[in-house]
C-alpha cells in the first residue's frame, strides 16, 4: 500500500490526498505494525533499559497515533457517509488494540523488570515521572487483573468506543435535521441585521430564494433565543435544541444509560468506587468526592446572588419566565441597565483582525511570531495554515477552521497531530463554529466568539510551546483539571483596553471601540455573573452525580433524573421533554472525554482568575510575567506535578476568591 498517505507521519499533512478508502487498510496495517513492535519488546530477552522498554513502548504506536488523529479530525470537520463508515469500522479495532496494551502480561512483566533495574532507580525529572505514571496507568487500566477481568475490560472499552461514537453522530445528525424557513419578514422582528443577513445567505445556499433559513448551529440559534420578539418561535427553537438526539431514529437516551453502566462496571472492575474516582485518580482533584465538594462550596457562595439576579429579571419582565424567555429578557435588562447591546461590538471584531491581534498579543507576551504560511493542503477552502516561531527557529504549525458547515460537528476545540520532541516542531489544529462572512462583509464576530478563539488558541499554545523530552508528557497531555488554565487565561486579554486596541477596529473606518462603548461592555461583564456560574456548576454537579450515584433501578429514567438535577441551576421551569444531556457531547461523545470531569472548567477558572492577577499587577503585556508563564506552564506539559508548576509561576497556592471577585460576587 505504498500510496496510502496514512502510512507515514508527514509534518505537512496531505489532507488533499486522504480518501475514505485509505482508512480501513491504512489503519489495519498500522495496527499490525504497532502490535509487532510491542511483541518485539515482549520477546526481547536482553537487559531491560530505558531505551528498549520505555522509549520503545512510546514509539511503538507513533505512526498509528498520527493516522488516527488525522482520520478522527477529518470525520469531525469534513464527514461524508463513506468516511463515517470507514471510521466506524476501524475505531473499535483501534480501541481494542489500545485497551489490550496494559493487559499484555508479557509487556507488564518487562515494565516491572525495568523498574527494578539500577538505571530505573537512578532516573530523575521527566523520565522518572514517565516511568511512575506509566506503571500507575497500567495498574489503573487492568494490568493486575486476571484473564477473565482483562477480557471483560477489553470488551467494555470496545463497546464504549462504539456507543460514544454513535452518540456523537446522532447529535450531529439531529442538529442538521432541524431548520426553520420563512418568507414572512415580520416574523424576524427583533433580530439584529447580522442574524437576518446570515439567515438569508443560508437560505440562498439551499436554493431557497426570497426566504430566511435558521438552524441549530450556534451562530443561527443564539440570536433567535436572545433577540427574536416572537416567543412562540423562540419556544420552538429552545424545545428543539434541548431535545436534540431524542428522535426515534437517532435516540441517545438509551445510549446514555449504557455508557454510564459500562463506565461504572469498568471502575468497579479496576477497584474504584465509581467512574469519577477512576478518572480523577491522577488529576488535581484526585477523587470525585473532592471535585463535588469543590463545586458545592462554590454553589453555596453563589446561591444568594443567583436568587437576587433571577428575582430582578422576573421583576423586570413583569411575569414568571419560561426557559425560552430568559436569554431574551436578560438581553433587554442588560440593555436597560448598561445601555449596552453586544451587537454594537460586532463591527469592531472582523475575524481576521481578531486573529492577527491575538498573534500580536502573544508576540509581546511570549516572544513568538505567528504568521500565515505558504499554502498547505487543507480539507476546506476556509482553512488557514500558520507557523509559530521564535529566535530559536520553527516551534510548530497549526490549522485554523472557524466557520460552521453541515459536515462539521458543533462547538469549538483544539487537537494535536504531531508532538515534537528534541527540538522537533509540533503540529495541531483549532476549530470553531463562528459567525461566517456575510455577502461582501467580513466575518463579524460577537465578543463571546472572540473569547472562544482566544480560548482555543490558548490550548494551541500549550501544545506548540511545549518543550518536554517525553512525548507522552508533552503539551496538553496534562491533568484535565489543569488543561483549561492555558486556554481560559487567554480570554482575559479580550477584556483589556490595551489588548483590544491591537485588534478591535471597525471593519469600515478602522476606528477603535469608542470609550463609552468599552466602558459599557466592562460594566456589563459581571451582569448575571451568578447565573453564568450556576450554569457551569449545574453541568459539573450533574456530571459527577450521574457518574457517582445514578442507578436506573433506583432513580429511574436518566433524562428525568438529570432534568431534576439541572432544574436547581436553571432560573425557569424546565419542560418535561427537556433532554439536554442527550446532546451533551462533552460527557458522552468519547469513552472518557469530560465524563466525570466537567468540573475541570470551574477548577481551571479558579486557577486562571488567580494567575491573571500577576499580569494585571505587572502589566498585561509584561514580558517578564509572560516568560514565567511560558517557562513554568506552557512549556512544561505534564513533566511536573501541576500544583508545583502553578506555585512556581505564582509563588503560592491559588486564591479561590479571585474567581468570585472577577465574577462580581465578592467585593475587592
Amino acid at each position: 500500500m505504498p500510496d496510502n498517505p496514512l502510512l507515514q507521519v508527514a509534518f505537512l499533512i496531505p489532507f488533499d490526498r486522504i480518501l475514505p478508502e485509505h482508512v480501513v487498510p491504512g489503519v489495519r496495517t498500522l495496527l499490525a505494525q504497532s502490535q509487532q513492535k510491542i511483541d518485539a519488546i515482549v520477546a526481547d530477552n536482553s537487559q531491560r533499559t530505558y531505551g528498549n522498554t520505555m522509549l520503545a513502548l512510546e514509539q511503538a504506536t507513533e505512526i498509528l497515533d498520527f493516522a488516527l488523529s488525522v482520520v478522527r479530525h477529518l470525520e469531525s470537520v469534513a464527514t461524508t457517509p463513506e468516511l463515517r463508515a470507514a471510521w466506524n469500522t476501524v475505531e473499535p479495532e483501534a480501541s481494542a488494540f489500545y485497551s489490550q496494551i496494559p493487559l499484555n502480561a508479557g509487556l507488564w512483566k518487562q515494565l516491572k523488570s525495568f523498574a527494578e533495574t539500577s538505571e530505573a532507580r537512578a532516573l530523575t525529572g521527566t523520565k522518572q515521572r514517565f516511568l511512575e505514571k506509566t506503571l500507575d496507568s497500567f495498574r489503573r487500566h487492568g494490568a493486575d487483573l486476571d484473564d477473565a477481568g482483562k477480557k471483560r475490560l477489553e470488551e467494555i472499552d470496545v463497546e464504549l468506543t462504539k456507543i460514544t461514537t454513535k452518540f456523537s453522530e446522532n447529535v450531529l445528525d439531529s442538529t442538521n435535521a432541524f431548520e426553520f424557513v420563512t418568507q414572512d419578514e415580520a416574523l424576524l422582528d427583533g433580530l439584529p441585521p447580522s442574524a437576518i443577513g446570515a439567515a438569508r445567505q443560508s437560505a440562498e445556499s439551499k436554493g431557497l430564494e426570497g426566504s430566511w433559513r435558521f438552524t441549530m448551529q450556534a451562530p443561527s440559534y443564539v440570536p433567535v433565543v436572545t433577540y427574536l420578539n416572537d416567543a412562540s418561535i423562540r419556544e420552538k427553537f429552545y424545545r428543539a435544541f434541548s431535545a436534540r438526539a431524542t428522535e426515534p431514529e437517532r435516540d441517545n437516551r438509551p445510549l446514555i444509560v449504557q455508557i454510564l453502566e459500562l463506565r461504572r462496571e469498568k471502575a468497579t472492575l479496576l477497584g474504584f468506587r465509581d467512574f469519577a474516582d477512576l478518572v480523577l485518580h491522577d488529576r488535581m482533584a484526585h477523587s470525585g468526592e473532592r471535585a463535588l465538594r469543590f463545586l458545592t462550596d462554590l454553589k453555596a457562595k453563589t446561591d444568594p446572588f443567583y436568587a437576587k439576579e433571577n428575582a430582578a429579571l422576573e421583576a423586570f419582565a413583569g411575569r414568571k419566565l419560561e426557559p425560552w424567555d430568559v436569554s431574551y429578557y436578560a438581553e433587554k435588562q442588560r440593555r436597560a441597565l448598561y445601555e449596552f447591546d453586544e451587537e454594537e461590538l460586532r463591527p469592531y471584531f472582523p475575524a481576521e483582525n481578531v486573529v492577527e491581534g491575538m498573534f500580536r498579543i502573544v508576540e509581546k507576551l511570549y516572544g513568538i511570531q505567528v504568521k500565515l504560511a505558504e499554502k498547505a493542503p487543507v480539507w476546506h477552502p476556509d482553512v488557514r495554515y500558520y507557523e509559530v516561531s521564535d529566535s530559536s527557529g520553527l516551534l510548530g504549525a497549526f490549522y485554523a477552521d472557524w466557520f460552521p458547515r453541515e459536515s462539521k460537528r458543533d462547538g469549538a476545540w483544539m487537537e494535536n497531530f504531531i508532538t515534537g520532541i528534541e527540538g522537533q516542531p509540533h503540529s495541531g489544529c483549532i476549530c470553531g463554529n463562528m459567525t461566517p462572512p456575510l455577502g461582501d462583509k467580513p466575518a463579524l464576530l460577537t465578543h463571546r466568539e472572540v473569547e472562544t478563539i482566544f480560548h482555543e488558541f490558548g490550548h494551541l499554545l500549550h501544545h506548540v510551546l511545549s518543550r518536554v523530552e517525553v512525548k507522552s508528557l508533552a503539551g496538553t497531555a496534562v491533568a484535565w483539571d489543569f488543561v483549561e488554565l492555558p486556554s481560559q487565561i487567554m480570554e482575559n486579554w479580550c477584556w483589556e483596553r490595551g489588548a483590544l486596541d491591537l485588534f478591535a477596529r471597525h471593519y469600515q473606518t478602522g476606528d477603535p471601540i469608542p470609550e463609552d462603548l468599552f466602558q459599557k461592555m466592562v460594566r456589563a461583564r459581571t451582569y448575571r455573573g451568578a447565573n453564568g456560574q450556576m450554569r457551569q456548576l449545574g453541568f459539573g454537579i450533574t456530571d459527577l452525580t450521574l457518574h457517582r450515584d445514578y442507578d436506573p433501578a433506583k432513580q429511574g429514567d436518566v433524562i428525568r433524573y438529570a432534568r431534576q438535577l439541572l432544574q436547581q441551576f436553571t432560573p425557569a421551569p424546565l419542560p418535561e421533554n427537556y433532554a439536554m444531556i442527550a446532546g451533551f457531547t462533552h460527557l458522552f461523545a468519547s469513552p472518557v472525554g469530560y465524563g466525570a470531569a466537567y468540573y475541570s472548567y470551574k477548577w481551571a477558572e479558579v486557577l486562571d482568575a488567580d494567575a491573571f492577577t500577576r499580569f494585571r499587577d505587572e502589566g498585561i503585556f509584561s514580558a517578564e510575567a509572560g516568560a514565567a508563564f511560558r517557562e513554568n506552564i506552557l512549556s512544561k506539559g505534564d513533566s511536573e506535578d501541576p500544583a508545583d508548576l502553578y506555585r512556581k509561576f505564582m509563588g503560592r497556592d491559588p486564591d479561590p476568591n479571585a474567581l468570585l471577585v472577577r465574577s462580581g460576587l465578592v467585593s475587592v
